[in-house]
């Protein structure tokens, strides 16, 4: 079964990469409730920030991948049809209890998947505040060393106060994750219901990124996008090789903003947001960034360490403030307006050795409100236009590869998983 994804060629070659935000982003922005910032951090963290290990970036990845090709229209096929969550937002390889995959469910589960059926892996509805609808189980990542630690990432909304949370929890031999295993490793206030950010990756060099957002509102009021002394509207990086409840993680001595007077050594770069979803290149160990806009503009951006992408002195490509001076900022690798019904971006992956080979190489992106899917070449230095490659797929919540398979999460649907037309 394939599903709509209607673009000719010369309409694809005239496609600007157009999105849409009313203020309102889909999943990643619905409240304007005002209220003040405050940052929570491990006390072990900070203090013991010039006794962390060193935590040099690892060497680019050497593994050989096919030539990145110009991504053509391709299709969807559900997949896993008999398994169907009302708000997905992770899918992962997972490789205990017999389980091909692991999905997240944003109200607070965790399912397994095998022989085309789902077992409950991790209830944590009892502890995830689920008021907003940008709040909830937000992001899971597996541990580099799952094989031999079994050790699960899982970052979440909490209530009383109103903050996020980054967990470390442990499954148990056959697969399910133990709830009362919880080692909280960093906690972050929230002054509002929005823009929480939400994806937990471990780079290639075995360090974990996670990406927060400004801390909602319209506007960032209290821009804390350009604030180096927050953690809100930034990506941060974290050793937790060690962690435990005394040091629940490290900050690494190679951080772009360790010792700067002022900044927070967590910190590896700013200037963003809501980045909902991002992933690491598996060719390149480049971070691909989908950055929600405000009401104009969404963008794409690829992220190195020390970057400001601009939030709120810029939106997207433009100007946000008057008097702002782009040339200050790192440039977003692709943006859209909102025209067409679009709202909000949903980062996605690069794939690579997928069983959509017309799409080789290429970052595939979306659109929550449109279900519209995009890609555009990887090794674009921005004068690449992207390309329609699906449309009419839902709510698009998130987009990751498994295998060689790469996936579309969907709210209320079945996942898709692209293949070539």
């Amino acid at each position: 079964m394939r599903r709509g994804l209607l673009l000719t060629a010369a309409a694809l070659a005239s496609l600007l990469l157009l999105a849409c935000s009313s203020g309102d982003d889909g999943p990643e922005d619905e409240t304007t409730a005002e209220a003040t910032s405050t940052t929570s951090t491990p006390a072990s963290a900070t203090a013991t920030a010039t006794e962390s290990p060193v935590a040099t970036n690892a060497p680019r990845p050497t593994a050989t991948f096919p030539p990145i090709v110009d991504p053509v229209p391709v299709g969807v096929t559900p997949a896993y049809e008999t398994v169907v969550l009302g708000h997905p937002v992770e899918v992962l390889s997972y490789p205990l209890g017999g389980y091909e995959i692991a999905l997240a469910d944003q109200q607070g589960m965790i399912v397994g998947v095998r022989e085309g059926q789902s077992f409950d892996l991790l209830d944590l509805t009892d502890r995830v505040l689920t008021g907003g609808s940008e709040e909830g189980l937000l992001s899971v990542a597996l541990d580099p060393q799952f094989s031999t630690n079994r050790n699960v990432w899982i970052y979440y909304s909490a209530p009383d106060p109103r903050r996020t949370v980054l967990s470390r929890f442990t499954a148990r031999e056959d697969g399910t994750i133990d709830p009362g295993s919880e080692l909280v490793v960093l906690e972050q206030d929230q002054p509002a219901s929005n823009h929480n950010g939400g994806a937990v990756r471990f780079g290639p060099d075995g360090m974990l990124y996670l990406g927060l957002g400004d801390g909602g509102n319209q506007g960032d009021p209290d821009e804390n996008g350009q604030d180096l002394g927050t953690l809100l509207g930034k990506i941060i990086r974290l050793d937790v090789t060690g962690a435990s409840e005394a040091e629940p993680y490290a900050i690494p001595d190679d951080n772009p903003f360790v010792g700067e007077q002022g900044a927070r050594g967590e910190i590896y770069a700013y200037g963003l947001r809501n980045p909902w979803r991002m992933s690491f290149d598996p060719a390149t160990g480049d971070l691909w960034v989908g950055d929600v806009g405000q009401g104009d503009i969404e963008e794409v951006d690829r992220v190195s360490a020390g970057d400001n992408l601009g939030w709120n002195q810029m939106e997207g490509d433009e100007c946000y403030r008057d008097g702002c001076d782009p040339s200050q900022f790192v440039a977003p690798v692709a943006t859209y307006t909102h025209e067409g019904g679009r709202c909000s971006v949903t980062g996605g992956v690069v794939a690579r050795h997928s069983a959509a080979v017309s799409v080789e190489g290429a970052y595939i992106y979306g659109d929550y409100c449109s279900g519209e899917l995009w890609a555009v070449r990887s090794d674009t230095t921005g004068d690449q236009q992207p390309v329609l490659i699906a449309d009419g797929l839902g709510n698009i919540s998130s987009i990751s590869q498994v295998g060689n398979q790469v996936y579309i999460l969907v709210f209320g649907e079945p996942m898709y998983r692209l293949i070539d037309q």
